[in-house]
């Protein structure tokens, strides 16, 4: 069984890094499509957002972020392990060796009371997401603030930042974001326990920020579409969510293709906003279908991780 999975944010003002002067500005980062530039952020910055959720909720993780350091900066517990950590087993790894660092590594292993046979120098992640792709083409919109000067006497403080006040550019985009995500559940049978907190922690998916951010966007989801499935592919377009001009979202390919019969109601899961804003008409035929709806976004991952099928179909017992 496969799961694959469209987030929808909520809309919002958001911004990358924290602003910077006019010559050496961090700007947001952009796709092309078609005539217009669509903000973008990477799944390495929700990746890593995933990973401090794990810490947060008291898992156990190998990689922790260090924020007090020259330069973007990381540290281990140990070799990767994905029996042992959370984020190993999801996130997958490259240890670049030579043949000679190979054997230096399992001696080290060895040592260690690791199978050096059972490792793996590389492992594929298990977690697939796609960046997030704003709804909205980028305005070009800029935000000026200033710095002020430091007149901290030098016997106080004997360094300062700069001598003058800076004017600062930040380049904003107020839009919602939109990522698609895929497990394979048997590759995920082996922690259950973890991949239902995996989809806890993306119910919940914040900080997802590099550098200086101080902005704050939550990329949690305000609608889902998720489908279970035993095909290979999503079999529609994993960018296809619209808000429209009073805010409505919107999923038109999955929830027509639903009450049309082209999807097997029974497959999918809608959340959030995009239920919330269903007329009752709607409502009542995807039901007829099979789909399953729930008005609150955290409340159907929790739902789908107490009910998916880790091996085959999905359990009859399954919420609707």
């Amino acid at each position: 069984m496969n799961l694959f999975c469209t987030v929808l944010t909520y809309t919002a003002p958001s911004a990358n890094y924290r602003g910077e002067s006019v010559d050496n500005r961090a700007v947001v980062q952009k796709i092309s499509k078609g005539r217009f530039d669509y903000p973008i952020i990477s799944p390495e910055a929700m990746r890593n957002a995933l990973r401090e959720i794990f810490a947060v909720m008291g898992l156990p993780c190998n990689r922790t972020r260090l924020h007090d350091k020259e330069q973007l900066a990381v540290e281990f517990k140990d070799y990767p392990d994905a029996d042992t950590y959370i984020d190993d087993f999801f996130m997958g790894w490259l240890v670049a060796a030579s043949a000679a660092d190979r054997n230096k590594i399992r001696k080290e292993l060895k040592e260690k009371g690791r199978d050096p046979e059972q490792f793996m120098f590389k492992r594929d992640s298990i977690l697939r997401m796609n960046m997030a792709v704003a709804l909205n083409p980028f305005r070009h919109n800029s935000v000026f603030t200033q710095s002020p000067q430091d007149l901290t006497h030098k016997n106080i403080k004997g360094c300062k930042n700069t001598e003058n006040s800076q004017l600062l550019l930040r380049e904003v985009a107020d839009t919602a974001f939109q990522y698609p995500f895929a497990l394979n559940l048997k590759q995920c049978a082996g922690h259950k326990d973890w991949t239902r907190k995996l989809l806890e922690a993306v119910g919940q998916l914040n900080g997802v920020a590099g550098n200086h951010a101080r902005s704050y966007f939550e990329m949690a989801p305000a609608s889902l579409v998720v489908r279970l499935t035993p095909k290979l592919v999503a079999g529609y377009d994993t960018y296809g969510f619209s808000v429209d001009g009073q805010g409505k979202h919107e999923f038109y390919e999955v929830i027509e293709g639903i009450v049309q019969g082209d999807y097997p109601g029974e497959e999918f899961w809608l959340g959030g906003r995009l239920v919330k804003d269903m007329d009752a008409q709607l409502l009542k035929e995807l039901e007829k279908k099979g789909a399953h709806l729930e008005r609150n976004t955290q409340s159907l991952l929790e739902i789908l991780g107490d009910t998916m099928s880790f091996e085959g179909k999905k359990r009859a017992d399954s919420t609707s």
